[in-house]
């Protein structure tokens, strides 16, 4: 199949397709000084992303006590979740399952969307394909065993992974994909040096690349599939030829993030609300890019939005 064809195709024929992918948003775990939210603060957050979604991803249960003082603010605020589980070490990965047996119980089944076990565990060689598929399979066990507050078993929530599209696409990490129920793909144009007028077909070709192998692995197109986060940066550095700002973040919406809901894909953008205590990150090809980690937020630290969040087709 022509991917780049497909992608330019797509772009324009996405306002004559019917089912728009759901959306959804990562959020952090912290506040803009760098300290943990409590369920007020989640609450507040929620309540903002309300208008665009009643869907969020988040990383690890453990983490900031995340999922004790978030797990609330789903209930109060009618929100479900793909709920995050780190797999490494293994000390944190039991962290995690004991915040899951303890918390999930104060939930219902309708509050979650599906369990991820890892993010970019792969791309960054924490585990290896089948190390990893083992800890999906582990968690699908064990999960398997907890029941909600009206006694539902969490058994019939799916169970996969986050990574990479370019890791996914790689046929060697296929044991990983093979036990996943459900799999993400995270692509960020801005990531790979992408002028502008380039990035949202880059951004296209790169999913539905993502899309074909992980159906080919699985030997079905019948799978639960998301992209797990894109987005762009709406201030920091340059990337190469990537330059953040709030027109290309507005753009990349329109023209990346709109027409890929509108092919059918649910999207997970990176993310809610920038998160002015990260420091600097660093590229692929080693470059220091000062700032541009706390500028990924639709929202301003502020709670500003920064941009129409509307599909203009």
């Amino acid at each position: 199949m022509n991917f780049l064809h497909l992608a330019a195709s797509l772009l324009v024929t996405a306002s004559s397709v019917n089912a728009m992918g759901d959306l959804g948003f990562c959020i952090g775990t912290k506040d803009n000084s760098g300290v943990c939210k409590y369920t007020d603060g989640y609450k507040e957050d929620l309540q903002k992303l309300a208008p665009y979604t009643n869907t969020i991803r988040f990383y690890s249960t453990s983490d900031c006590n995340t999922l004790q003082w978030l797990a609330p603010a789903l209930v109060a605020e009618n929100f479900k979740a793909v709920v995050g589980i780190w797999p490494t070490d293994d000390t944190h990965y039991q962290m995690d399952k004991d915040a899951a047996s303890t918390y999930l119980p104060q939930m219902s089944i309708d509050n979650v969307v599906a369990f991820t076990v890892g993010s970019e565990a792969l791309y960054r060689k924490d585990l290896t394909p089948q190390q990893l598929a083992d800890k999906i399979s582990d968690f699908k066990n064990f999960v398997s065993g907890i029941k909600d507050k009206d006694g539902k078993s969490y058994s019939s929530v799916p169970v996969g992974t986050a990574d990479s599209w370019n890791v996914l696409v790689d046929g060697y990490n296929a044991p990983a994909v093979q036990a996943c129920d459900l799999v993400l793909a995270n692509a960020f144009s801005y990531w790979q040096g992408q002028v502008m007028n380039n990035a949202s077909y880059s951004f296209i070709d790169d999913i539905m690349q993502a899309v074909q192998q992980v159906q080919s692995i699985k030997g079905t197109d019948d799978i639960d599939f998301w992209v797990g986060e894109t987005g762009w940066p709406t201030d920091g550095g340059n990337y190469e030829s990537a330059q953040p700002s709030v027109d290309n973040a507005e753009t990349f919406w329109q023209q990346g993030i709109c027409a890929i809901r509108a092919w059918g894909i649910n999207t997970f953008v990176f993310e809610g609300f920038d998160e002015a205590w990260k420091p600097p990150s660093t590229g692929q090809n080693g470059q220091e890019v000062q700032g541009v980690e706390r500028f990924w937020g639709v929202y301003d630290a502020n709670g500003t939005l920064k941009y129409d969040l509307s599909c203009k087709f």
